[in-house]
């Protein structure tokens, strides 16, 4: 007769524990959309033509964000290690980061700040909290969640596939989110000689 393993009740602990933290995020962000939705109306009433940057592929954006909050918890439970310390810790210190500056992000732009990139004409121009050094901290605190979750499990073929997904994704949304942006006269001016993701005091530029 076999002996029971000890680990094993504590190995699913781990799994579902590092679930609800994929769980915790989730929620976290959803919260985000009904606020964005909420916004989104309010421009919509002052222009309802008012454009949305690469609402093409904006489906496709909503997906692969699923998959940061699924995707990762199925690699976890297949290959039945946890992290390392370090890594699991590297992890947290990114996620943790990535949210406190999209928080930065909403509490900056208010009422302006929504998920589909709509850009009205009568667009007020935030350079206050992290936009005082870049044009797109949203983006820079995207790819720090779609680094960090992923290594606090230790899920480490979601880290990189979703992360170059989600990479890809944002490089066509800000080409045509810059070219909206860029053609209010106010927003040139204020915005226009910023880096896009890298503070120059980081960048050396």
């Amino acid at each position: 007769m076999n002996a029971p393993n000890p680990a094993l009740p504590g190995e699913r602990g781990r799994e579902i524990s590092y679930a609800l933290v994929l769980l915790a995020f989730a929620a976290q962000r959803g919260f985000e959309l009904i606020y964005s939705a909420r916004n989104e109306r309010m421009i919509r009433r002052r222009q309802p033509d008012a454009p949305r940057a690469a609402a093409s592929i904006f489906k496709w954006i909503g997906l692969v964000n699923v998959g940061l909050f699924t995707l990762p918890a199925l690699e976890r439970w297949l290959r039945r290690r946890p992290a390392p310390p370090l890594v699991a810790g590297l992890g947290w210190v990114a996620a943790l980061s990535g949210v406190a500056l999209r928080v930065s992000v909403v509490l900056s732009l208010r009422a302006s700040w929504n998920v589909h990139a709509v850009v009205p004409d009568d667009l007020q121009v935030v350079d206050r909290g992290p936009y005082r050094f870049i044009r797109h901290p949203n983006y820079v605190a995207l790819g720090l969640e779609f680094l960090g979750l992923p290594l606090i499990g230790g899920a480490y073929l979601s880290a990189l596939g979703l992360g170059l997904v989600n990479a890809a994704l944002l490089r066509q949304r800000v080409v045509e989110e810059d070219a909206l942006l860029m053609a209010i006269p106010a927003y040139r001016e204020r915005m226009g000689d910023k880096p896009a993701f890298v503070p120059r005091v980081l960048s050396g530029r």
